[in-house]
C-alpha cells in the first residue's frame, strides 16, 4: 500500500468511533430542558439527551434559556442513582437554525466543535447529539445549502477529531470518552447527506422512527408504525423501511437506535371509511402525549382503541366527531424491542420523557430490552 494511503486509513481509523460489543443495550431518554420530569428513574436508563443547545449569530452552541445549566447538572447528578448513566448535549431541534453556516467553512466548523467542547466543559455533560433537521433541506424554515451534504461529514469530522482531543487531554478514557450522536431520518435525508461515509465518526445514530405522517402530510397514518399498513400506499413510510435503509448503508447494528415516540398524532375532519385510517382530513389538530392519551382519550370521549396487526400500531378512532389519532402504546413498543432485539440492533431512544404516564412506557422499553432473545 502507498504510504500516503496507509496515512489516510490511519487518521480514519483514529476518528472513528470504536464499536464496543461488551456494551449494554441502550436505553436513551431525550428529556426537554423546558419540561423537565419531577422524577426520572435514572437506574433504568443508560444515556440522557439534553434537549436542546441551540447555534446563535457567531455559529456557537449555547443554551438560550439561563435555566438550561441548572437543568442539565440535575440530571448529571443522577449519577447517584446510575454511574453509568451518560448525559449528552442534544443540538439543534425542530427549525433550529444556523448548521448551515456553522459547516460552511474550515473556520465556521472549528469555532462550532470548539464551543461545544466549551459547553462541555462547563456542565460536566459527557458528549454531543447533534440534530440537524435537516441538512440541504428547507422544510423546517431553516436556511440550507447544496452543500450542506458534504459540510454536515466535514462538520462531524471536525467534532470528532476536537471531541478525542479534549477526551486524550482530561484522561477520558474508553467508554468514558466524550460522545458523538446525530438524530436521523430516512429517505431524502440520505440524498442530502453521506450516511455512507459519516457514520464511522459517530458512536451511534438515533433514528427517528415516527412522525411518518403529520400536518405536511395528505392522509392521516400511523406517524411511528413499525411495518407497512395493509392501506398504505407505496411511498408511506415505517420504522422497518428506514432501519433497512441504514442498514444498506452499511452502517453495523449495533450503531442504530430506534426511536419510539410517547406522543401522537391528531387529526380531525378524517373521512370515516377504515376508521379514519389512511384517509384525506381537514385539519391537523396537536401531539397529545402518551400521558395525556392514557388518562383522558383511549376509549374515552368517543374515541376507540383500534390495533392494525400488519402495521402493529395503535390508532384511536372517533366516528362522531371524524377525528384520528395515531400513537404508540405499551404493546406497540414491546414489539419494537422485541425488532431491536431480533435485529441485534444498538438499542432504543425516545421523545421525550415528561410524556410518559407514570412510567408506563419507559418500564415496557427496560423490561423488555433485559428479557433474553427468543
Amino acid at each position: 500500500m502507498p504510504r500516503f494511503l496507509r496515512i489516510v486509513c490511519s487518521a480514519l481509523l483514529l476518528l472513528a468511533a470504536p464499536a464496543r460489543a461488551d456494551e449494554p443495550t441502550r436505553i436513551i431518554a431525550y428529556v426537554a430542558g423546558w419540561s423537565m420530569p419531577p422524577v426520572i428513574e435514572a437506574r433504568k436508563l443508560t444515556h440522557i439527551n439534553f434537549a436542546f443547545a441551540r447555534i446563535n449569530g457567531e455559529g456557537r452552541m449555547v443554551f438560550e434559556d439561563p435555566g438550561y445549566d441548572a437543568a442539565i447538572r440535575s440530571l448529571i447528578a443522577l449519577k447517584r442513582d446510575n454511574p453509568a448513566l451518560k448525559v449528552l448535549i442534544s443540538v439543534g431541534g425542530w427549525g433550529a437554525d444556523g448548521f448551515s453556516e456553522a459547516a460552511l467553512t474550515d473556520t465556521s466548523r472549528e469555532r462550532f466543535a470548539q464551543s461545544g467542547i466549551e459547553l462541555l466543559r462547563r456542565t460536566g455533560a459527557d458528549g454531543l447529539d447533534i440534530d440537524w433537521e435537516y441538512p440541504g433541506q428547507g422544510v423546517a424554515g431553516i436556511r440550507h445549502r447544496p452543500e450542506d451534504k458534504q459540510n454536515f461529514t466535514a462538520l462531524l469530522r471536525t467534532l470528532r477529531q476536537r471531541l478525542n482531543e479534549a477526551s486524550a487531554a482530561q484522561g477520558r478514557k474508553g467508554g468514558g470518552r466524550y460522545l458523538l450522536t446525530i438524530a436521523s431520518a430516512d429517505r431524502e435525508f440520505f440524498h442530502f447527506t453521506e450516511m455512507e461515509r459519516l457514520h464511522v465518526l459517530l458512536d451511534w445514530v438515533n433514528v427517528m422512527g415516527y412522525d411518518f405522517f403529520n400536518s405536511l402530510t395528505k392522509t392521516t397514518g400511523h406517524h411511528a408504525g413499525l411495518y407497512a399498513s395493509p392501506l398504505a400506499e407505496p411511498t408511506d413510510r415505517n420504522a422497518d423501511a428506514s432501519i433497512r435503509q441504514h442498514l444498506a448503508a452499511g452502517i453495523p447494528p449495533r450503531k442504530l437506535v430506534l426511536g419510539v415516540a410517547f406522543y401522537g398524532r391528531r387529526f380531525a375532519g378524517v373521512d370515516p371509511p377504515n376508521d379514519g385510517l389512511n384517509q384525506r382530513y381537514e385539519q391537523f389538530v396537536d401531539a397529545p402525549s402518551y400521558r395525556q392519551l392514557a388518562e383522558e382519550l383511549i376509549d374515552r370521549q368517543g374515541f376507540v382503541r383500534r390495533w392494525d396487526d400488519e402495521a402493529k400500531a395503535p390508532f384511536l378512532w372517533n366516528g362522531e366527531t371524524r377525528s384520528f389519532i395515531s400513537y404508540e402504546d405499551p404493546q406497540s413498543i414491546h414489539i419494537k424491542a422485541d425488532y431491536v432485539r431480533e435485529h441485534a440492533l444498538g438499542g432504543m431512544m425516545f421523545w421525550e420523557l415528561s410524556q410518559d404516564h407514570d412510567g408506563v412506557l419507559l418500564n415496557v422499553i427496560a423490561e423488555s430490552l433485559s428479557t433474553p432473545v427468543p
